[in-house]
This record gives C-alpha cells, structure tokens and sequence, in this order.
C-alpha cells in the first residue's frame, strides 16, 4: 500500500542519516545509495501496513530482525527505531550488493576475492558500528570532494542529502532529467575513483569546500521555501533540513560570519512560511501577508544572527541577503519597509557577489525607491542573459514593475507569458489570476 504523507516525510527525514552510517561505515558511495533506497521502498511499503511489520513477502528473516532492534510500535507497522530499521536493513541490502560485486568480479576475474567478506564489511579501525549523529553533516562535505567541478557537486549534495529526486534537480537547473542522471552517475564514480573515505575533513579541506557546502544548504532552502514544480507551494520538510544542517554546520564553526549570516537568512526567510499562502494554497506575495502570522521566534533569532554575522568581516554574499531579510521583517507593514536601505544592501551585495538574481532583485529594490520605469530599464540587462531566458521571474518581475507603471495590457501579456514558464501550480495559479484581473 502508498506510504502516508507523514511517513514519507519521517523518510526523507532519515534517508541522508542512513546513507551517511552505511558510507561511513562500509564505503561504497554508489551502493549505498542503491542499498539505502531499496530500503526506504521497503518502509514505504510496510510501516503503514496493518499487523506485524515482519509479514513482508520474501522479507520476513531481514525485517524481523531489523525491526527486533527497537520493536514495533506507533500505529501500524512502523517501528520504535525507524532509524536503527533502515541501517539495519539498508546494511543488509548492500551486503548482498556488495556479495554480488564480489562474485562478479571472481568470475570476471577467475580469482579469489581479496579480502574476505568480514573484512569487506568491517569498519575502519577503532570506529564504532553505532550511527553518529555527524554522519549526514559529514556526508555533505564529502559531496563536495573537490575531485567534483560545482556543478556536480551540488547535484550530488541535493541527490545524497537534500533527498530531491533527480527530476527536481534538473528543474532547478533548466536541463533535461537524462543529463541530470548523467552527472549524478558520474560524480558518485569520481569520488569512487578517489578513494574518499567517510570522515569528517581537516580544517583545510574544510575551508576549501565550504563554499560549496554553503551553497548546496541555501540551494535546498529554497526548493523547500519554494518549490520549482507540483501542486504545493512550499515543502517544509526540506527548507527545516536545511536549517537543520546549516545549525550543525554553525556549532562546527561559530566564528564563520557567512555560515552564521545563511542560518539568519533562512530563519528570517522561514519565518514568514505560515502567511505566505492561503487555506486553499495560493500563494501571498510579501506586501499582503498578515504579518502577525509571521514566526517571531524566528525573526527574534534571526535578527540578533545578523548583527553577529555583520560583526565578522569580510562581509559576503549570505551576510548581505541576510541584512536585507531583516529589514524586511523589521518593518511593522509592506508600506514600512526600508526601501532605501535594501536598496543599498543590493548595491552592495551585486559588487561582492554579481549575477542575474541579483540584478533582478536590486531592479525592483530601485524600482521601489525611484519608481518603476527605473526598475524596467535594469531589466533590460537581462534580456540576453542565458540563466534567465527561461526562467519565470523575469517575466513575473517585468509584469508588476509594467504595472505599477500604469501599462496594464503589457502586464497582463508578461502575467501570461511569465505563467506558462513556471512548474509550480501555485505559482502559474497566481500569475494567470494576475493577468485576468489586467482584462
């Protein structure tokens, strides 16, 4: 039978745990990740089921004892440890796995194996069998070995960690789900051809593959805060995972201005999630959102992280978003808003870290300081630029500014035109709403 909503988030919630416990302990990046995924299929298929979590069809010996390290529990058929369930099962999917390799390569061969399948199996030296609550903070730097060009270590990091599928992630990046396998395939060989083995880096390798690693945790922000396609607007069980790992990241190194400047970013940004839609799922833009509905826990932590982050310097990309997310929030209303400063903020932030996002975001900021037919002009920067020909925002963007400047059935063709580019429901759902109420 179908999982449940709630246990398909429970399992994208322990996925990156479980492939981090088995690379940690086995090695075998690339089987792994087949072994982890069989069993999640396996819980998928049997926690919501009715009666003893054992009674799988061919599978009765391995989840009875998998589910014998924490017993059943809960309703149905999940256990009291889901977590210790999947290593346990998973561990077994990727002996077999790696029996199979085994004999392949004895046959292939005509040798004997070299190691025997205890050996094969064990951890390195003086290593605990137990699950480390680093395994998946760790498996995240590891997907961004430095043998991997950034490309393919962001799509590795969203695949491995951030549980997006391989079609989620060629959405993000406008390419075809054929090329997006490709690149996940290749990554996962090349790091296996590198020998990396699971252990947290030294401090140099740290900072040579922090940015990346950065860059991968606001990536999965996003999705999570919005996303690229489907009929949800939000899935919040991929913006907390990526607060949750950018959290263990910040107890790793609390002194890093722009890993303490993206946590801010995303509790400033997360803080607004439960106004930014209404009961039937359309989607409140940020001048109209109740912002009593806002999460002032978050925004309290929020802006104190910034006045910290601000205080190291050089000031970077997250620092500067971050302080133009607090002055959003600090503002009581839409028509509160500090316009001037954020304005300044984007000038700022496109000197440290340019690119056509930004540039979109600044052309509005000036947009709201100057009025719009300056924001349109900055948009013209865009019409040539690759990343943007087919990206939504664009046009989204070119429509209100038309509007606001009083050319109603230019803005209601950019309304249209806009919609048609985007995946999200939510999101064409508005945009065509824009442009009927233009005529």
């Amino acid at each position: 039978m179908p999982a449940t909503a709630a246990t398909e988030d429970l399992l994208r919630r322990l996925a990156p745990q479980v492939l981090g416990a088995l690379v940690r302990r086995y090695g075998h990046f690339d089987a792994a990740e087949d072994a982890v995924q069989e069993a999640l299929l396996a819980a998928a298929r049997q926690w919501d089921a009715d009666g003893d979590p054992t009674g799988g069809a061919g599978e009765a010996g391995e989840v009875s004892e998998a589910g014998g390290a924490g017993g059943a529990g809960g309703s149905g058929g999940r256990p009291q440890n889901p977590l210790g369930w999947l290593i346990r099962v998973a561990s077994r999917r990727l002996t077999d796995i790696l029996r199979a390799e085994e004999a392949r390569r004895r046959r292939e061969e005509r040798v004997a194996a070299s190691a025997p399948r205890d050996e094969l199996l064990a951890p390195p030296p003086g290593e605990s069998r137990a699950p480390s609550k680093d395994d998946t903070l760790t498996l995240l730097f590891l997907c961004c070995h430095p043998v991997l060009g950034h490309e393919a270590r962001t799509a590795l990091t969203l695949r491995a960690v951030g549980g997006l599928t391989t079609a989620e992630i060629a959405r993000a990046y406008l390419v075809p789900e054929a090329t997006m396998a490709q690149r996940v395939s290749r990554a996962k060989r090349r790091i296996k051809e590198a020998g990396a083995r699971f252990v947290p880096p030294g401090e140099r390798e740290r900072a040579e593959r922090l940015g990346d690693v950065l860059h991968v945790l606001y990536l999965i922000f996003n999705e999570g805060y919005t996303a690229t396609a489907g009929s949800s607007l939000q899935r919040h069980e991929l913006a907390g995972e990526a607060i949750r790992l950018t959290r263990a990241l910040r107890a790793l190194l609390p002194a890093n201005g722009e890993v303490t400047g993206l946590l801010a970013l995303m509790l400033l940004t997360d803080a607004r999630r439960a106004a930014r839609s209404r009961p039937d799922g359309s989607l409140v833009p940020l001048d109209e959102q109740d912002r009593t509905l806002w999460d002032r826990g978050a925004v309290t932590e929020g802006l104190a992280l910034v006045t910290e982050a601000l205080s190291h310097k050089p000031v970077g990309s997250y620092q500067l978003q971050a302080a133009i997310a607090a002055v959003h929030d600090e503002a009581a209303s839409a028509q509160d808003t500090d316009w001037p400063q954020i304005l300044a903020l984007y000038g700022l932030l496109e000197r440290v870290a340019p690119g056509p996002v930004v540039t979109l975001n600044h052309a509005v900021a000036a947009a709201m300081v100057h009025g719009p037919r300056v924001g349109l002009s900055m948009l013209a920067a865009l019409e040539d630029e690759p990343a943007m020909e087919r990206h939504h925002r664009l046009g989204a963007v070119r429509a209100h500014l038309l509007e606001r400047a009083g050319d109603r059935e230019a803005a209601r063709a950019a309304y249209s035109a806009a919609a048609e580019l985007t995946l999200s429901l939510p999101e064409r759902r508005y945009l065509l709403a824009r442009a009927a109420r233009l005529g």
